[in-house]
């Protein structure tokens, strides 16, 4: 793993399509913090958590690990603090909608549906 560039005293936002161990994003967050960043976010889709992913995460330099509802997150979260929840239903709902009826669906990368 190799940081570009220079973030001593930034923000650092880490995206992903999902974490199941989050082995990756703490060591990216440890590489951050080495590097002198201020807070390290992650931001994943799917939020699969196995394993000792959250003992992982509990205990990584991460300030936030923030994931959609795409897999129920209760339990995850009351075990570790720092997971947050975004619920993308209605995104979704409408997805469906404008797919039933024809409607375009790229509308939605411009247009928040609620």
């Amino acid at each position: 793993m190799v940081l570009v560039g220079h973030v001593k005293d930034k923000t650092a936002i880490l995206v992903d399509d999902m974490a199941d161990t989050c082995g990756t994003l703490c060591l990216a967050a440890r590489h951050l913090a080495e590097a002198g960043v201020d807070k390290v976010y992650a931001i994943v889709t799917h939020g699969i958590l196995s394993g000792n992913a959250l003992e992982n995460v509990e205990a990584s330099a991460l300030e936030k690990l923030i994931v959609t509802n795409t897999l129920p997150q209760e339990e995850n979260r009351a075990r570790c603090s720092k997971i947050e929840v975004i619920d993308i239903g209605v995104v979704l709902g409408e997805v469906i909608r404008r797919s039933h009826y024809g409607e375009s669906v790229s509308k939605l990368f411009h247009e928040v549906p609620y």
